[in-house]
């Protein structure tokens, strides 16, 4: 490739192969979000009151909610060391060099052994033993971190700045794929019907693999990612895009390595960073407690929450995929303005559903409200257009030698909402006593953040760039 010709287009081919990376990530991440915060309440159900959630849920319902604060620590404690690790990791690798590239040494040690830790998980909580649960936890989270950023910042190394948010869009879009082989698996290994059946009566393999499945495919993933994409080689032959997309960022003041960075683009992470603090407080809740949520307050099975979760991902699919051209048209500030307005009105929307009462389960559960549905799928949507342009917002303000650094600072402002919100939602439940606190909780978070991007972020717009189309974009290889 490596054209001078002020002309840059996307190689849409590699773009989804270095996908391979995110198919992973939201993989083990959506296994580990939809069933952990479960594991964790059965288990302090236990602790506290000597008997199962599911038989505390028929005897005293609302003690469930007493114990949402511990799994909201548990949960917190991961996302912390999260906080800690990204950070690290992603600047070892800004400063590794080696034959395979300075990202994918990281990426094949996390991805192996977070595969291997996973499935012992779902084992230790089947034999009620918390420590080694959370320890295993701990292990895959740890690892992943090591994963994570290197694999996230892998797509800005080898693309230029204009063509970020198209390229960001597509990499997301094979992440929800990822996602979507964890969601299928929950329709049909329902952890309802592990969860709300007696001791005796519950079966391994229903937890179990989805969990093996997961690292399988986190592991193909990787080897996929490990075999099409040559960093090194591809980061020579595009040097001179990278050159012209640096001149032609959306940012007000070039960067320069040697100098400090500028007043204004000082301001404007920050603004983007605190921003998404408050979008991570309002989307991680849900995404910590909405399997509980589902469970204990609505009543229903837990397939649901995965059909909830596949109509989500099917709506930020469609997000991601135009995410990028509305952006070239109104900017990448408005895109996030709107995305945040959008899933607000999702969120209002949940507060007004509550559980239909119309029992369908053999296990006493109730029918799904419809309109949760909608509410999945306005905000899936709404998401998507904050995710695909947040993160080119941030790698644009460095040049190529601190995309690590700088994929940090944006994982540092998620992880520590992360690690702050689940344990001030348990303490909400626990005081409150109420699950429809949830969806209200969130919407005052995401209010504050669509105030503090709108006020504070400048909309500023790369130069325009053409892409490639059909065979050429498909034809162009490392």
């Amino acid at each position: 490739m490596g054209k001078s010709t002020g002309e840059l287009k996307l190689n849409y081919k590699r773009t989804a192969l270095i996908g391979f990376a995110f198919f992973g990530i939201l993989l083990l991440w959506q296994v580990y979000d939809s069933w952990c915060p479960t594991f964790l309440t059965d288990i302090f159900a236990r602790r506290m009151y000597g008997i199962s959630s599911a038989e505390l849920k028929a005897g005293d319902p609302d003690k469930i909610l007493n114990v949402q604060w511990l799994v909201g620590i548990i949960m917190a404690c991961d996302n912390l060391a999260a906080l800690i690790l990204l950070p690290i990791f992603g600047n070892l690798s800004d400063k590794t060099n080696t034959r395979i590239g300075k990202r994918m040494p990281y990426i094949l040690v996390g991805t192996v052994v977070s595969a291997i830790a996973f499935p012992f998980v779902p084992l230790f909580f089947h034999y009620n033993n918390i420590a080694g649960m959370v320890i295993m936890m701990a292990v895959v989270l740890m690892f992943m971190m090591m994963y994570r950023n290197p694999a996230v910042a892998l797509m800005p190394d080898i693309t230029p700045k204009p063509l970020r948010a198209k390229a960001n869009g597509i990499i997301n879009i094979m992440g929800y794929f990822g996602g979507a082989f964890a969601t299928v698996l929950g329709i049909f290994l329902k952890l309802s019907d592990y969860i709300n059946v007696a001791d005796e009566a519950r079966k391994l393999w229903i937890i179990e693999i989805p969990f093996i499945i997961a690292s399988i495919l986190m592991v193909i993933s990787a080897l996929v990612l490990f075999v099409t994409i040559r960093e090194n080689k591809i980061e020579a032959e595009i040097r001179s895009e990278l050159e012209l997309g640096e001149k032609m960022a959306a940012i007000e003041n070039p960067v320069d390595d040697d100098k400090p960075m500028s007043t204004a683009n000082k301001r404007m992470l920050w603004a983007i960073l605190g921003a998404e603090f408050f979008w991570f407080m309002a989307d991680n809740s849900l995404g910590t407690y909405l399997g509980n949520y589902v469970i204990y307050y609505l009543n229903s099975k837990s397939s649901a929450t995965m059909i909830l979760i596949i109509v989500g991902g099917l709506a930020s699919v469609i997000g991601f995929a135009i995410a990028g051209s509305i952006a070239d048209k109104i900017g990448r500030k408005w895109t996030i303005s709107c995305g945040l307005a959008i899933t607000l009105l999702g969120l209002v929307i949940m507060t007004m559903v509550g559980p239909t009462g119309k029992v369908v389960g053999e296990n006493g559960e109730f029918s799904f409200p419809a309109l949760m549905y909608a509410v999945g799928a306005i905000r899936g949507f709404g998401m998507a257009l904050v995710h695909n342009c947040s993160f080119p917002m941030v790698v644009e303000l460095c040049s190529s030698k601190k995309i690590g650094r700088f994929t940090g600072f944006y994982y540092a402002a998620s992880m520590s909402a992360q690690t702050v919100t689940p344990i001030l939602l348990g303490l909400v439940f626990y005081k409150s006593r109420i699950w429809r606190v949830l969806p209200v909780y969130s919407a005052i978070m995401l209010t504050i953040s669509c105030a503090i991007f709108t006020l504070f972020v400048k909309n500023i717009k790369a130069v325009k760039v053409a892409n490639a189309k059909g065979l050429e974009a498909i034809g162009e290889d490392d």
